[in-house]
C-alpha cells in the first residue's frame, strides 16, 4: 500500500509534471480528514466542557486560548522535527507522519470528549492536558500534510488547484461537522454517551480520508537528506531572510483574526441587531456554499491575473462588502447579499496562501540553498494559531467596553458597537493584510518562474541523473 520506493538519494524531480484530477482530489480528501477531527474542537469542544464535564465557561475559554499558544510552538517544533531528520524512509518525507499519525490523532479527538468523574480541578487538568495532547497530535499530522503539496509540483496552475481543493475540503468537512455531530448526540438519552458515538465516527471518518491522501499522492520533489542534523536555530534564523514567507504570515495574522472576530460575534448580531438568531443556520450554509464555489474559481483567477492579484481581490471584496453592510440600514435581505458577495470573495484570500506558502518553499530553497519544508510551513501555521488566540480573546474584552450586557435589550450605542464587531473591526484588520501583502509581497509570477527553472539546473549540477 503505498508509494513505490524511494531511495535515500535524490531522484528525478518531476515537480514540473502535471498532476492528476485524482491526486489532487485526494489531496484536498486530507483536509476533510483533518477537519473531520480539528471542527471537533472548535465547533462543539466549549460546550462539552461547560454542559457535560462541568467546567464553567472562563475556564474552557482559557483552555483554548493557552492551549491555541500551546499549538504554535508545538506546530514549529514538529515542523524542525520534519526537517532535521537524516533519515528518510521508502515512503517519503511526509505521507508517513499523515499515515500513522492519524490514528493518535483520532484517539486523542475520542479522548477530548470524555467527561470522567474527577474534582473540578481536576476536571479542569483533565481539560486542559487532553487538548493540548490532542493540539500535539494534531500538528504531526497537519504540518507534515500542508508542507506535502511543496512536495508535489512546481507548476503554478497545479498549485493552486492544490490550494482549492484543500480549502473545498476544509469547507466539507466544516459542512459535515455542522449538521451530523448534533442529531446523533440528540439519538442517546445521556448526551455523554451520544458525544462519545458522534466523535469517534467523524474520528473513523477522518482516518479514512487520511488513508485515502496518503495512498493517492506522491512527493515528486525530492531532495538527498542532509547527513547531518541541522541545528534548529540556524534553521529558524534562515527564515527571516524568506521576504515572502514574513509577509504572509503577518498578512495571515490579521486576516485569520479578522475571520475569526466575525466568527465570534456573529451570533450576537444576529440575536440583538437583526433580532433573527436563527439566520445563523441560512448564514453558515451561505457561508461554507459561497466559500466552496469561491475556491473552485481560484485555479482560473491564478491563471490570468497570478496568485498576488487574485489574493489581493479577494480582500477588496471582502472589505467592500464589509463597509457597505456597516453603512448601510440593518436589514436581513440586504445583509445576507452583501454578506454573500463577502462571504464568495474572501473564499480566494482564504484559499491561496496554501499556495503562497508552497512557493515561499522553493523561494527558500533559492535563496538559502535549504529546502525546509515542514519549517516553512509550520512558521505560516504559527501565525495561524496565534491569530486564532487572539481572536478568541478579543471577543471578550470588546464585548465589555461597547457595553454588552447578557439577555437584554442593548442600548443604541451598543448595537452600533456590535454592527462595528461585525463589520468595522475584521474590514480593519483584512485593509492592515491587504497593505502588508500590496506593498511588501515580492514573489511575483516571472520571478518564481526563474526559481524553478534555477533549482532545476543547480540541483541537475548536483545530480547528473536529473534530466
Amino acid at each position: 500500500m503505498g508509494a513505490p520506493a524511494l531511495e535515500n538519494t535524490a531522484s528525478p524531480d518531476t515537480g514540473t509534471k502535471k498532476l492528476s484530477l485524482k491526486e489532487k482530489v485526494s489531496y484536498g480528501l486530507g483536509d476533510v480528514g483533518n477537519g473531520l477531527m480539528f471542527d471537533m474542537g472548535q465547533l462543539y469542544l466549549l460546550k462539552f466542557y461547560t454542559d457535560i464535564l462541568g467546567i464553567s465557561a472562563f475556564w474552557g475559554g482559557m483552555v483554548f486560548l493557552i492551549s491555541k499558544v500551546f499549538d504554535a510552538f508545538a506546530d514549529a517544533s514538529v515542523g524542525a522535527y520534519v526537517d532535521s531528520r537524516t533519515k528518510i524512509g521508502k515512503r517519503g518525507k511526509f505521507r508517513p507522519f499523515i499515515l500513522w499519525g492519524s490514528i493518535p490523532l483520532a484517539i486523542m479527538t475520542i479522548v477530548s470528549f470524555l467527561a470522567p468523574d474527577f474534582s473540578d480541578s481536576g476536571k479542569i487538568i483533565w481539560a486542559f492536558a487532553t487538548y493540548m495532547l490532542f493540539g500535539l497530535a494534531y500538528a504531526i499530522v497537519n504540518i507534515p500534510y500542508g508542507s506535502l503539496s511543496a512536495s508535489m509540483t512546481q507548476d503554478p496552475v497545479d498549485r493552486a488547484s492544490l490550494g482549492s481543493f484543500r480549502a473545498i475540503g476544509s469547507q466539507t468537512a466544516l459542512f459535515i461537522s455542522g449538521i451530523v455531530v448534533i442529531p446523533i448526540v440528540l439519538q442517546f438519552e445521556r448526551q455523554e454517551l451520544g458525544y462519545i458515538v458522534a466523535i469517534s465516527l467523524m474520528a473513523i471518518l477522518g482516518v479514512v480520508f487520511h488513508f485515502i491522501c496518503y495512498r493517492n499522492t506522491r512527493e515528486n520533489i525530492i531532495r538527498e537528506p542532509k547527513k547531518e542534523k541541522i541545528p534548529l536555530s540556524i534553521l529558524f534564523k534562515s527564515l527571516l531572510s524568506n521576504r515572502p514567507l514574513i509577509v504572509l504570515c503577518l498578512a495571515a495574522l490579521f486576516m485569520i483574526a479578522a475571520t475569526n472576530l466575525r466568527t465570534a460575534v456573529q451570533l450576537y448580531y444576529l440575536e440583538y441587531n437583526l433580532n433573527n438568531p436563527g439566520l445563523m443556520a441560512i448564514l453558515t450554509f451561505l457561508s461554507i456554499g459561497l466559500a466552496i464555489v469561491g475556491s473552485m474559481c481560484i485555479p482560473a483567477l491564478v491563471k490570468k491575473i497570478g496568485k498576488k492579484n487574485t489574493f489581493i481581490l479577494g480582500l477588496v471584496i471582502g472589505i467592500v462588502a464589509d463597509v457597505i453592510n456597516f453603512m448601510l440600514p440593518t436589514d436581513v435581505t440586504t445583509f445576507l447579499i452583501t454578506f454573500s458577495i463577502g462571504s464568495f470573495g474572501l473564499a480566494f484570500a482564504l484559499g491561496l496562501p496554501w499556495v503562497m506558502i508552497a512557493d515561499a518553499v522553493d523561494y527558500h530553497e533559492w535563496n538559502s540553498g535549504e529546502r525546509t519544508e515542514g519549517v516553512v510551513y509550520s512558521s505560516y501555521s504559527f501565525f495561524r494559531k496565534l491569530a486564532q488566540a487572539l481572536a478568541g480573546f478579543i471577543p471578550g474584552v470588546a464585548l465589555g467596553m461597547i457595553g454588552y450586557v447578557p439577555n437584554v435589550q442593548q442600548t443604541a450605542e451598543t448595537l452600533v458597537g456590535l454592527k462595528g464587531l461585525m463589520f468595522l473591526a475584521p474590514a480593519g484588520l483584512n485593509i492592515l493584510g491587504l497593505i502588508i501583502l500590496f506593498f511588501f509581497y515580492n514573489l511575483t509570477e516571472d520571478l518564481y518562474k526563474k526559481i524553478v527553472v534555477d533549482l532545476k539546473e543547480r540541483n541537475a549540477d548536483k545530480n547528473p541523473d536529473i534530466a
